[in-house]
């Protein structure tokens, strides 16, 4: 599989600079069961382009065929994630008016789930059969498929044309954005919204979140790459939410042309921002790559001190983006004893790659570690909230973006 691409997936430019190529990484949730702990993980080129007509950030979409038909990561263990979709649900109701909304990638349902005690109609379409049974027991009924035109046809066929349709941390694991989208307008009624949420490429590039990049994170959009792809397809964005979640993410909502609804102002104002962020420029990258590898070099010197030092160090979280941050500084378990996460579908594996072991975070009282690296540092103050007692006993938490600092 090639390791960098030749044109940019949302708007096909061939203007591409490779600005941060990290190495071998496995994919960033294929996790390791202990059995397999001494095997050899099969590993990939993670190869960081943008698009410098488009300001997409893109990596080559090598993850193994069928990877997402079992998969462990779910939005349900951050209670942020919970408030946040229950606010995007009653978004989409807004725009549905009592028409079908479907959620593509709706994983185990936890918004469509907040959907469904507002009375709205649901469906959802994702292709992890684990996760469409944890789905299905709150109630979410799923078609469990890869999303397509072949998907959206009979989807359409069985349940009639969607009034919403929305992404939400799933577009930017499409390889083929272009197929993907053929399928929306299959799928979308003539009058319907297509609503797109994920990181956004300026907040990306201006707090230094490389690790946002992997094997599944195969693009990070900016405004102006999602406008220049719905321009093949005859759909525009007509309003933008900015969000905090993830860092900084936003929410786009498409229509088609047809419908003539007026972009909100602050299309335009987001656009403008990208370009004064440079996100077109190459020096902007160069400038990105620079402060990735600072911060690589000040987060070691610190670990390598607090080792030297006697203290114990374990890691909170075991997210993909935490991954792909382990992985390409070859932070292993020479430097940490382990890892926690609240989602019990990765307790009791391993990271892929530098193999560090996942407990639950009750490890932290039983094996009392004096630093514990954020990993999962978008939910940051969540976890700082969560971990008093920690706190109280004198932890001290090591944040590593956007540059490395150590609260107490």
């Amino acid at each position: 599989m090639n390791s960098t691409l030749e044109t940019c997936r949302t708007c096909q430019s061939s203007d591409l600079t490779l600005f941060l190529p990290m190495g071998n990484h496995p994919p960033a949730n294929m996790f390791v069961r202990p059995e397999e702990r001494d095997k050899d993980q099969p590993a990939y080129p993670l190869n960081t382009q943008a698009c410098l007509n488009c300001g997409l950030i893109q990596v080559a979409d090598q993850i193994p065929a069928d990877f997402f038909r079992h998969y462990l990561y779910v939005p349900s263990g951050a209670a942020t994630m919970h408030t946040h979709f229950a606010e995007l649900a009653q978004v989409l109701e807004k725009r549905a008016q009592g028409g079908l909304i479907v959620d593509i990638g709706c994983n185990d349902g936890l918004m469509l789930s907040a959907a469904n005690k507002q009375g709205s109609k649901t469906l959802g379409i994702d292709p992890a059969a684990n996760l469409a049974e944890l789905a299905k027991a709150n109630g979410v009924d799923v078609h469990v498929a890869y999303f397509n035109p072949q998907t959206a046809q009979e989807v359409l066929e069985k349940h009639g044309p969607a009034q919403v349709i929305s992404t939400t941390n799933t577009f930017n694991h499409i390889g083929d954005l272009h197929t993907f989208m053929t399928g929306v307008k299959i799928l979308m009624a003539d009058k319907g919204t297509f609503v797109i949420e994920v990181p956004w490429a300026k907040a990306i590039v201006e707090t230094n979140e490389f690790d946002n990049v992997y094997h599944e994170h195969v693009s990070e959009m900016s405004l102006l790459s999602v406008v220049k792809l719905g321009a093949f397809f005859d759909l525009e964005v007509v309003d933008v939410h900015k969000l905090a979640v993830h860092g900084g993410s936003m929410r786009v909502f498409m229509r088609h042309a047809s419908a003539n609804e007026e972009p909100s102002q602050i299309v335009g104002q987001m656009l403008a921002e990208e370009t004064a962020a440079g996100l077109t420029k190459q020096a902007t990258y160069d400038d990105f790559a620079a402060r990735v590898e600072k911060m690589r070099e000040e987060l070691l010197a610190q670990l390598s001190h607090m080792k030297k030092s006697g203290l114990k160090i374990a890691g909170y979280g075991a997210p993909a983006k935490g991954n792909t941050l382990l992985n390409y500084f070859q932070i292993g378990t020479d430097t940490l004893d382990f890892l926690v996460d609240r989602n019990p579908l990765k307790q009791g594996l391993y990271s892929p790659g530098m193999k560090i072991p996942i407990y639950g975070t009750e490890a932290i009282e039983r094996e009392k570690p004096d630093v514990l690296l954020v990993l999962a540092w978008n939910f940051f103050d969540e976890i700082y909230e969560q971990q008093a007692a920690f706190r109280a006993n004198g932890g001290k938490f090591l944040v590593p973006l956007p540059t490395p600092r150590l609260v107490s």
